[in-house]
């Protein structure tokens, strides 16, 4: 199952400059999700990070991987957060960033459901670039209902 960019938006809140998935191109619900973000030298975090040797920060990388994670616990619920439910970032454990994300790379975003109970979710997420390891954490997040004007 592949997802465009307009599909992802229904599935995630973020929008730009934070939206960090612009594709999903395996989807396997309630089980594993593969995704990716092209990095171009035009994002507005490497205006700071650093102008002189562009590197996409790791905390971005993190969510960007929630992110993905994200999409994948609402595609498998079929809930999205038009209809009132938010997944919140609640934590990253064994977090490693084995090396720079920079301009022009195409940052594929990886993530597995370990486990699901009361509307918490524990996922192991791995970000490569040309396969290569970039980084691997699990992540954590949390189902909210909230409230839709």
């Amino acid at each position: 199952m592949i997802m465009k960019i307009e599909e992802i938006k229904e599935y995630l809140p973020q929008r730009y400059p934070f939206l960090l998935v612009d594709r999903i191109v395996e989807i396997e619900l309630g089980k594993s999700i593969v995704g990716y973000k092209n990095v171009t030298v035009n994002e507005p975090f490497f205006q700071g990070h650093f102008p002189q040797d562009p590197i996409m920060p790791g905390v971005l990388i993190i969510e960007a991987l929630a992110q993905v994670a994200g999409v994948l616990g609402f595609k498998s619920q079929e809930k999205k957060p038009k209809d009132g439910y938010l997944y919140y970032f609640v934590g990253a454990d064994n977090v490693r960033l084995r090396r720079p994300v920079v301009p022009g790379d195409r940052l594929t975003l990886k993530a597995e459901i370990e486990t699901a109970r009361k509307g918490i979710y524990k996922f192991k997420c791995t970000a490569l670039v040309d396969d290569e390891l970039v980084s691997e954490m699990n992540i954590m997040c949390a189902e909210r209902k909230v409230q839709v004007d």
